[in-house]
């Protein structure tokens, strides 16, 4: 069923290719349909490197805990002292406001605020955008949007800082901009970039040989193209990225914590495996037991939440990195269960409940925040599988 379900949504204009991996247990079961690419004959495999977007966001914070774990970082210190560009800020008045019409900030930014994306800056989800904040993050190349960061490091927290804040610090759930931000934290307190800290604490220790923020020239081959709806033509396809020239073969001007990462099915299942082992790999702690539970408990309170209906409605929240099922309203909503989908076309989460893994890599871009069918279908396909 899983595959058939799958296989109903790929065509040339609908998804070109789909890796889909679902591991309950000691049993994992891969499907692979379509090609890597709609101009090549080289179909799907398992190890098709896939880019996975906001599926990057629990990996930088659990990259955070480790920090935490190890006294580097601490959850409620202000983060003035490496995020100086974050210090002394200056909050609208309200959301309406003109950028200019401020108050001084209540309290500093702290290390849970980017984590639990309350920092004050973020997504503000209203179409057409209407605020002069929203046009303030658009033209300081701050709004959170497909295409990768274009500035380096410094230069994005420079202009981060630059903004007022939307709203105070801790007071709003406001999306994505506070994993690129934590990233950049990550590197300044590690003395590492984030992608060598990633790889000395997370990537080497669990395996992942795939995983990165670019594609080495000997694995280019294995890199899917990614699709959007063609603007000019609502039936047809048209690239985002062509894997042939990948915007990520090539080193990325700023490691987004957020979203940058590519990997394969099997290498993010060996970080769904960590967290779902309660932190071990194969014998090696990479975190503790009540680290990963602090990241999938649920962090948020209601008055937090106001404002984000499109990304949780009723039955989820926000735990460190990741949403947390609150409620269960559908096949999959599993209380506890941990995840977050990536809008290049992926999408995966983790079930302590059932000690299960999916993970859905398409080559199609997400055109909303709500998902689409195919990662519906994806999930209610594998938890019907579910036999006892």
């Amino acid at each position: 069923r899983l595959h058939d379900a799958l296989a109903a949504h790929v065509s040339p204009s609908g998804v070109p290719g789909i890796v889909a991996l679902v591991s309950r247990r000691d049993e994992t079961h891969v499907v692979t349909l379509g090609h890597q690419s709609l101009e090549s004959d080289a179909p799907m495999r398992r190890d098709t490197i896939f880019r996975i977007a906001s599926m990057t966001k629990p990996v930088t914070a659990a990259a955070a805990m480790i920090l935490v774990e190890r006294c580097k970082l601490r959850l409620d210190d202000p983060v003035d002292g490496l995020l100086p560009e974050l210090a002394n800020r200056r909050v609208l008045k309200s959301l309406e406001s003109p950028i200019d019409d401020t108050e001084p900030a209540k309290r500093p930014i702290t290390l849970r605020d980017l984590l639990t994306f309350t920092f004050g800056l973020g997504a503000v989800m209203v179409w057409p955008a209407r605020h002069p904040i929203q046009k303030a993050m658009a033209e300081a190349g701050l709004a959170p949007g497909p295409n990768p960061t274009s500035v380096p490091a410094d230069e994005f927290m420079k202009r981060a800082g630059s903004l007022p804040l939307a709203y105070q610090p801790g007071e709003r759930w406001l999306y994505h901009t506070g994993s690129d931000a934590l990233g950049v934290l990550i590197a300044r307190a590690s003395g590492q970039s984030l992608s060598a800290f990633m790889q000395d604490h997370l990537f080497g220790p669990l395996g992942m040989a795939d995983t990165g923020f670019q594609v080495p020239a000997n694995k280019v081959m294995r890199l899917a193209s990614n699709y959007m709806t063609d603007p000019k033509d609502k039936t047809k396809l048209a690239f985002f990225d062509d894997a042939r020239d990948s915007r990520w073969s090539r080193p990325p001007v700023f490691e987004s914590g957020g979203g940058g990462l590519v990997s394969t099915v099997d290498d993010y299942l060996a970080f769904q495996r960590m967290l779902l082992n309660k932190g071990q790999h194969r014998g090696e702690r990479i975190l503790s037991r009540p680290a990963v539970e602090l990241m999938m408990t649920d962090q948020l309170m209601p008055s937090q939440k106001e404002g984000t209906e499109l990304f949780f409605g009723d039955s989820a929240s926000w735990g460190l990195g990741g949403a947390v099922i609150t409620r269960r309203t559908d096949l999959w909503a599993t209380p506890g269960r941990y995840g977050w989908d990536g809008g290049y076309g992926t999408s995966a989460h983790l079930d302590p409940a059932e000690d299960m893994a999916g993970i859905l890599m398409t080559t199609r871009m997400m055109e909303a925040p709500q998902p689409p069918r195919v990662f519906t279908d994806f999930w209610t396909s594998a938890y019907q599988a579910i036999d006892d």
